[in-house]
């Protein structure tokens, strides 16, 4: 009796197919390049530079009450645009249900002076006694290299 010898190993393919994994991967980022721009929750100014901020980690959050005042001098409240006079009654309305009772104010630092001190204004006659001023850390000439922008940084009144 012979035995009977298989031959199968030689036939076996040991090259790794990537065209799934290529597909999935473009899927997945063609799916994070239209997410990213609706995750921005805020309205995009640029913020002014300082050098010591006082970190305002509470403006991060969801329920944060943020006024942004635009280079052109629009007024948002969150992502809605309101006029001026809006602002008083729009933020006494939101803050009436609130126990938190602080609003940050993220001004372009190339808004007018005025269009700021009015929206302060305003927001301090709608009842807000705690005011937060959104800026950025100043890069530290000293070091060599830009420090990295604090994203929400800032003083208080």
């Amino acid at each position: 009796m012979g035995i009977a010898k298989r031959d199968e190993g030689a036939k076996v393919n040991s090259n790794i197919n990537v065209t799934p994994m290529v597909d999935v991967m473009l899927v997945l980022l063609i799916i994070f390049m239209v997410i990213t721009p609706m995750l921005q929750k805020d309205i995009t100014v640029d913020l002014a530079k300082v050098n010591n901020p006082e970190q305002m980690t509470d403006a991060d959050k969801e329920d944060a009450m943020v006024v942004a005042v635009t280079r052109d001098g629009a007024i948002f409240l969150g992502r809605d645009r309101i006029e001026a006079e809006q602002l008083t009654n729009k933020i006494k309305d939101k803050i009436a249900a609130r126990s938190d009772k602080r609003v940050y104010v993220r001004s372009d630092a190339r808004a007018k002076y005025k269009s700021v001190v009015d929206v302060v204004d305003n927001v301090r006659a709608a009842g807000v006694d705690d005011l937060g001023l959104l800026t950025e850390q100043k890069p530290d000439i000293r070091k060599g290299a830009p420090s990295a922008p604090t994203p929400v940084a800032g003083g208080t009144e």
